[in-house]
């Protein structure tokens, strides 16, 4: 019996296979911009600094924007 590879489960712990791509053009000052966030923070992984930073930032606002029962005025009260 084959010995299940430990690394893959670690890079994805949730076992999804990702793919569909998306793909964005940047001016040279953005690119120079996300370069040097990364090297500053360590960050070896751009794609999965990329997504976790998209997706962080859409959660954010969604939850922001989810339909209450009262206003936010009414809340306040």
């Amino acid at each position: 019996m084959r010995k299940r590879d430990k690394t893959s489960a670690k890079a994805r712990p949730d076992n999804v296979k990702r793919g569909q791509r998306i793909v964005c053009l940047l001016s040279e000052e953005e690119l120079r911009m996300v370069s040097r966030y990364l090297d500053k923070y360590s960050i070896t992984n751009r794609s999965r600094w990329m997504r976790e930073t998209l997706l962080r930032f859409i959660l954010k606002n969604m939850n922001k924007d989810y339909p209450t029962l009262f206003g936010e005025n009414e809340m306040r009260r």
